[in-house]
């Protein structure tokens, strides 16, 4: 076995893996005799098969496999022992690569372009300002995440006639022509029609100003101008939908009309569980308030992130193997075309070398990502996720074991470990600049976001 790498320049290289004969030949052969043993073929006994034989039918596969083998090892090993920082991977070089033939060749000869990485030395210090924006909660934000507690918690309660906001329950019976029922026709119980959906005005009207026992007589496909909507509502196939036409009546049995929860201590209890120490509207308000300042120190920091990266991208200037990594792109990836490479190779090179400054970054301050790392920001992840559906204040169990199962996933596994690294990352170069703390209203940092 013989390895040798030819520098091009510093960002290109070539590296040629020789292998011998004598250096597969003996596995090779290991492998072909316990194939003997196991091969069981018509005219031989168990274990007796020629030699010869077993050579010639799997002689060519096992010997491909088995250089295959060693050239993926010698090469992976060969760029760890000379600690080179590859990007991509290795690929074949279509000039100088020889033909291999598993018949005829006993040494064979791999010749790979690589491309490298260039080297970088990223220094931080005091004399860079960058803003860190303090975005301040208003009154107006609170109300409205109220007012979403409110239809959260809120229930239809029973009314007397109906009005455009409310929602009919009843029930539906397909008409013939003539308007009589029509024989097995589509009937259902107990359906419910919310007013302000309905997509025909004059139908919607109709609906307005109904009490219970009161009879309405539409066509459902006018109604809503949607038959897999329409469907869905009358609980029949795609295929029954599409045949569905003329008039159903709708008896109403039920008026309903929506009521929003009381901001009270019922609700309360309801919204962070029984054991809340929230009495009063006034710890209400307060309780929101940190909750939505929470939040907002997570767009807070994704700003601060966000001009980091342009910080470092302006600041450390790289020039990058752009030919080799066009053609590892389109070697790795069949299906991108020309013109989508040509789109997006610019955002993939600011892409790489944010990684590299990131990488320089954790190794010279040597930051770590550990399993107790990746637990607690997977357990982060859990709790918003809940929360999104309004369960709040999960049991600490429940959210280490949906934590663990997130990262039992290899893709989210490796997005934890990237994202952690670049919190920890920004955190130094957060202590090594100068961080100027500006306040802000929701409203101003939404159109900075725009601009």
């Amino acid at each position: 076995m013989n390895i040798t790498r030819e520098n091009i320049n510093e960002l290109n290289a070539t590296i040629t893996v020789t292998i011998e004969k004598s250096d597969y030949e003996a596995e090779v052969k290991n492998i072909l005799t316990d194939y003997r043993k196991k091969a069981n073929m018509p005219g031989f006994r168990p274990g007796k098969v020629p030699a010869g034989l077993v050579k010639k039918m799997y002689g060519k596969a096992v010997l491909a496999d088995e250089v295959n083998k060693l050239l993926g090892k010698s090469l992976s090993d060969y760029i760890v022992k000379e600690e080179l920082e590859v990007l991509g991977d290795p690929m074949p070089n279509d000039e100088k690569q020889k033909t291999i033939d598993f018949d005829t060749d006993e040494n064979f000869e791999f010749v790979f372009d690589i491309g490298i990485a260039p080297a970088l030395d990223v220094k931080l210090d005091k004399r860079k300002k960058i803003n860190y924006y303090n975005i301040s909660v208003s009154e107006e934000m609170i109300d409205e995440q109220i007012g979403s507690y409110t239809k959260h918690f809120g229930t239809n309660e029973p009314a007397d006639v109906s009005e455009e906001k409310d929602t009919l329950r009843g029930d539906f019976t397909q008409l013939d022509a003539e308007g009589n029922p029509l024989e097995e026709g589509i009937t259902t119980e107990a359906t419910v029609i919310a007013i302000d959906v309905v997509k025909d005005e004059a139908i919607q009207k109709e609906m307005i100003g109904k009490k219970a026992g009161d009879i309405i007589v539409f066509d459902p496909v006018k109604a809503y101008d949607n038959k897999h909507e329409v469907g869905h509502m009358l609980n029949v196939s795609h295929e029954e939908a599409e045949n569905i036409e003329g008039n159903f009546s709708f008896t109403i049995t039920e008026v309903l009309r929506f009521q929003e929860a009381e901001v009270n201590e019922e609700m309360f209890k309801k919204a962070f569980g029984e054991d809340t120490e929230i009495k009063t509207v006034e710890d209400f308000r307060e309780k929101i308030k940190g909750q939505i300042e929470e939040s907002l120190v997570h767009s807070s920091n994704y700003k601060f992130n966000v001009d980091c990266r342009e910080y470092m991208l302006d600041k450390i200037k790289m020039d990058l193997p752009e030919e080799f990594l066009k053609r590892w792109l389109k070697y790795s990836n069949k299906e991108l075309t020309d013109e989508q490479l040509e789109n997006e190779f610019d955002p993939f090179l600011n892409d790489l070398r944010w990684q590299l400054i990131k990488g320089r970054i954790a190794k010279d301050n040597e930051v770590k990502v550990d399993e107790a790392d990746m637990l607690d920001y997977a357990k982060k992840m859990a709790a918003s996720q809940f929360a999104q559906y309004g369960m709040n204040n999960m049991p600490e169990e429940q959210l280490e074991n949906y934590a663990g199962y997130i990262l039992k996933e290899e893709k989210e596994r490796a997005n934890i470990v990237n994202a952690v690294q670049e919190e920890k990352v920004v955190d130094v170069i957060k202590e090594k600049v100068s961080v100027e703390e500006k306040e802000i209203t929701h409203e101003e940092f939404t159109k900075m976001l725009e601009n």
